[in-house]
């Protein structure tokens, strides 16, 4: 192996852990909320978020199915951007009371994780990808 292919197997190798990374905790929220609806939704009408039931189908869809899709790089760009989308909504709709240290710790991971998902948009999933080996496939 040459430099060139060890550096390109460390990038596709970095790529990989980091989405598997950023998934991680949408796939366990996600989890957590299916082995608890009445409290997720609860929490989300207490929140004052309308449609609780409706909001907890999207966010465990989203937490599951898109973390799923993220983690094996499954149109990367376009279920990282609706992530960071979902991660941006709920900082605003649930940890945005900065005053209360825990929110605004809260509500800046989001954030952060927010950002991190936006790098997958701009660079894509990888060569260890879905995406990358139906490309290879394709041409």
């Amino acid at each position: 192996m040459n430099a060139q292919t060890n550096q390109n197997t460390t990038i596709a190798s970095v790529a990989t852990v980091g989405r598997l990374l950023l998934a991680a905790i949408f796939l366990l929220s996600g989890i957590s909320k299916l082995s608890a609806p009445a409290g997720t939704i609860g929490y989300t009408a207490s929140a004052g978020l309308p449609f609780p039931e409706v909001a907890y189908a999207g966010a465990v869809f989203i937490e599951v199915v898109l973390a799923a899709a993220l983690i094996v790089g499954f149109q990367t760009r376009l279920v990282a951007a609706a992530i960071a989308a979902f991660s941006v909504v709920t900082a605003f709709g649930f940890h945005f009371n900065l005053a209360d240290q825990n929110q605004f710790i809260h509500f800046f991971k989001n954030i952060a994780i927010a950002g991190g998902l936006l790098q997958i948009v701009a660079f894509g999933g990888g060569a260890l990808s879905v995406d990358a080996f139906r490309a290879r496939k394709a041409g």
